[in-house]
């Protein structure tokens, strides 16, 4: 995809949603980075109910990590992986004290250190609470950026790689929110809405789905028996001398 076409389709995006950014429920940089920990394989929707239960009364490393394991997994159990998530965050709470004075680290390396925080979380974490214009690469921006041609790639770090090289860099910060968001609720893995897709004229999908359409002599048909019941309900005739009548006429 050309430099042109890529440009327009952010345009379009950011025009449709100046700030976007993700559907997880944080307050803090610490908040955030459990949120997303406990996103792995799991909805926003599932994670947020689980934290706002567990934020209530624990939302800091010294509050988490006095829950321990099995406390900590009272309030988690109902997202996928629940047991190793919460050895994962009890051991990040416990490093973020130790290491870290309580605080979220500002870098890849320091973030990517600790338990459960792989690449894509590290720049979620980076881009989000920090504001570097970070690409976090899951299953959506995967199929988005291959399936639209913006930057494809065999694997997530190639679309990565390629997505900070082609979006220009007004657009960098926001891109992966976008992206995300298009391919949750818009560009859909199993059967893609592009009758409803802002970017379909840009888009260089070739199998692009079309907008159902009954047939006409189905439409027509269905029309007429509208207007021959609507007949009889008028006259007080019965229906069947209703349509015989209409045949006669025709």
């Amino acid at each position: 995809m050309n430099n042109k076409k890529i440009h327009a389709i952010f345009e379009r995006f950011r025009a449709s949603n100046p700030k976007p950014t993700t559907e997880l429920e944080y307050r803090t940089p610490f908040e955030l980075l459990i949120a997303v920990i406990l996103s792995a394989q799991a909805t926003d929707k599932s994670v947020n109910l689980a934290t706002r239960v567990l934020y209530k009364g624990a939302n800091t490393p010294e509050t988490i990590l006095a829950l321990g394991i099995e406390g900590l997994s009272k309030y988690i159990r109902t997202i996928g992986l629940f047991n190793s998530k919460a050895k994962n965050i009890i051991e990040t709470c416990r490093r973020l004290i130790e290491e870290h004075g309580s605080k979220v680290p500002e870098s890849r390396e320091a973030l990517e250190a600790l338990p459960g925080v792989g690449r894509k979380t590290a720049n979620v974490i980076l881009n989000t609470a920090f504001g570097h214009p970070t690409m976090a690469v899951d299953t959506h921006i995967f199929r988005v950026s291959n399936r639209t041609n913006i930057a494809p790639g065999k694997d997530v770090r190639e679309v990565e790689d390629r997505l900070l090289k082609v979006v220009p860099k007004e657009f960098q910060h926001d891109a992966h929110h976008w992206l995300i968001l298009h391919g949750r609720y818009v560009c859909i893995a199993r059967k893609p809405k592009c009758p409803e897709c802002l970017i379909r004229d840009l888009c260089e999908y070739k199998a692009k789905t079309k907008p159902k359409e009954l047939g006409v002599g189905v439409t027509a048909k269905k029309e007429s028996k509208k207007k021959i019941i609507g007949s009889a309900t008028r006259t007080g005739s019965s229906l069947g001398d209703t349509i015989r009548a209409v045949k006669l006429r025709k």
